[in-house]
């Protein structure tokens, strides 16, 4: 049985609301009070001003009616302002809750979902808000004071009152009915239209790709699949949106036509006069016309329903530690994996198997392997992106698991295997994660990472926008502006996956340089298929299906490669050579 997210996020928003709430319901009350005004006026000048000709009393009567108006609108302009305030304290408040939630979650949980999704919640938010701040808040504040009008009709219309009764429970029926009918349909529609958006991002982020390839023909059939899919549940939800709209109008318009034909009985048989009839319509209108809204507006009701159980189920989320259990200086560099396994589903096969491993400080170790053997799995579990189902992960036989990503990131530089790079300049991208970096430390990673020969060379130097995600710089530069960007702030340990896959022949050689003379004073831990990288490294430990099968220097590890290759090419009945069932720690 699911357990139903909390929506204490809610409240808590909803609380801090109340006093706005407050003064909005009381000016509700007043604007209700005025809007009483009119119908009285017309009764007055029906039952009076025209049976005595009393135009002295019409111009005072006249009079106080425009002052009604005015103030009417006074009020209504105040409610709206304070409306408009409300939207503000939920944009601004939930916006950021959501960002920094976002944000805060661990890396899995980003990963398990597309990014479409994660662009929603930020729609829910709006949803959120128009459903707090707008007419559908107005429309709840107003429903209330509906007992006054029906209160007054009592008063100058008696023998109307058994109409309202009768009416007033069909729309509430109406309403029930239509809420539950449309929640489904808008619930229906939104995941279509999720699917066409999720599409429509893959599109535009794989965009080159799309058109080096002339992609479009073999796209635009699931397309327009998936937008016809949505267009029809837009279409189903609007034709049950207008049903129940169409049977609300002709309710309000059996309800004028019950009350004038009643109500011209009652004249007849002398029991109200022309006047209270006139005011009486007037007065149901003011009554029928909220619950005639409010059979409209469920759909509204309906996408705010759905939307704060979204984003409850996203608040639930356990978020990353945000306070470190202990204060550790900065890390000498020495990595501990103890008998870590990690697995990407409950049922799943392990994608990291039992593994142990150290590493010691100011090494240039180099993890190579197959695809899928785990290699980035446990860049990323070293990095604390990824916490083990089993086993720890330790710096200097300290647990990562007790400090924050901050800290973490403090310590480790990480060049991820897919190059990410923000809109901006150079420079701002090589100091994104550390926004106080000076220009000296900026120059030194970028010259550590062979950077800073080829910036030098543009016009705007550091200051070169490098467009949408570095599209406008070369591949190899990009590369070396994620290398010092993990460099800045000279961190104890670097973790490189594929650090040489956007270099050539001469970038590697130089990259190789670099890693040696950054090994010297770090623990330097890089995923490569480079000769120069493995040949230079201290240590090379061979991957596969999740555990280590080859460790030690590159002098006695790659020999062993080439000859077990050589080997499984000559054919079955070739020797082969066993991996130790327990690889050496390093």
């Amino acid at each position: 049985m699911a357990v139903r997210a909390s929506t204490r996020w809610l409240r808590d928003y909803t609380e801090s609301l109340r006093p706005i709430y407050r003064e909005v319901l009381v000016m509700s009350l007043f604007i209700n009070l005025l809007a009483l005004a009119v119908p009285m006026f017309i009764l007055q000048v029906y039952d009076r001003v025209i049976f005595h000709a009393g135009l002295t009393t019409l111009q005072g009567l006249a009079i106080g009616i425009i002052i009604v108006i005015v103030f009417d609108y006074i009020l209504r302009q105040a409610r709206s302002r304070l409306m408009q305030k409300a939207a503000l304290r939920i944009d601004v408040g939930m916006g950021k809750k959501l960002f920094d939630k976002v944000l805060a979650l661990p890396l899995p949980d980003l990963e398990r979902r597309p990014n479409a999704f994660w662009l929603s919640l930020f729609r829910d938010i709006e949803t959120v808000r128009n459903t707090l701040s707008g007419p559908s808040a107005v429309l709840l504040t107003d429903l209330p004071f509906a007992l006054l009008f029906v209160a007054l009709i009592v008063v100058v219309a008696q023998p109307l009152v058994w109409v309202l009764a009768v009416i007033l429970p069909l729309f509430i029926l109406l309403a029930w009915r239509s809420a539950a009918t449309l929640s489904k349909a808008s619930s229906n529609e939104r995941q279509k239209g999720f699917g066409r958006d999720a599409l429509l991002a893959e599109v535009i982020a794989g965009r080159t790709t799309v058109k080096a390839l002339a992609l479009h023909d073999s796209i635009r059939p699931n397309w327009e699949d998936r937008h016809a899919d949505t267009i029809e549940q837009a279409i189903s939800r609007g034709t049950k949106s207008d049903h129940y709209a169409n049977i609300g109008t002709a309710l309000t318009l059996f309800t004028t036509l019950a009350m004038t034909t009643v109500g011209a009985m009652a004249i007849i048989s002398q029991e109200m006069t022309i006047g209270s009839l006139i005011t009486a319509n007037m007065l149901s209108s003011r009554i029928i016309g909220p619950f005639n809204q409010l059979v409209g507006s469920w759909r509204s009701f309906a996408q705010f329903r759905q939307s704060v159980a979204r984003l409850s189920e996203i608040f639930d989320l356990k978020e990353e530690r945000q306070e470190a259990g202990i204060t550790l200086e900065r890390p000498e560099g020495d990595i501990t994996i103890d008998h870590v396994v990690f697995k990407y589903g409950e049922e799943a096969a392990p994608v990291i198997d039992n593994l142990r491993l150290t590493i010691k400080p100011h090494s240039l170790v180099a993890i190579m392997g197959p695809n899928g053997s785990g290699k980035t799995t446990l860049i990323k579990l070293i990095q604390g992106l990824y916490q083990p189902n089993h086993g720890r992960v330790l710096i200097d036989e300290a647990d990562i698991a007790q400090f924050t990503r901050k800290e973490i990131a403090s310590w480790m530089g990480y060049v991820p295997q897919e190059l990410f790079l923000f809109t901006g300049s150079i420079r701002d991208n090589i100091a994104k994660g550390a926004a106080e970096a000076t220009d000296d430390e900026i120059l030194e990673a970028s010259r550590m990472a062979g950077l800073h020969e080829y910036v030098i060379d543009y016009p705007d130097g550091y200051a070169t926008d490098i467009g949408e995600a570095g599209r406008r710089m070369p591949g190899g530069l990009c590369q070396r502006m994620t290398i010092a960007r993990a460099y800045l702030g000279n961190p104890p340990i670097l973790l490189l996956d594929e650090p040489s896959s956007n270099l050539d022949r001469e970038g590697e050689a130089s990259l190789c340089t670099t890693l040696l003379k950054m090994a010297k004073g770090h623990t330097i831990v890089v995923v490569t298929h480079s000769s120069a990288i493995l040949a230079a490294s201290d240590q090379v430990l061979v991957m596969q299906k999740g555990r280590v099968v080859r460790a030690g220097r590159p002098q006695d590890v790659l020999p062993q490669l080439v000859a077990a290759q050589s080997s499984q090419q000559r054919g079955p009945e070739a020797p082969r050579q066993e991996p130790p069932k327990k690889p050496q720690p390093i």
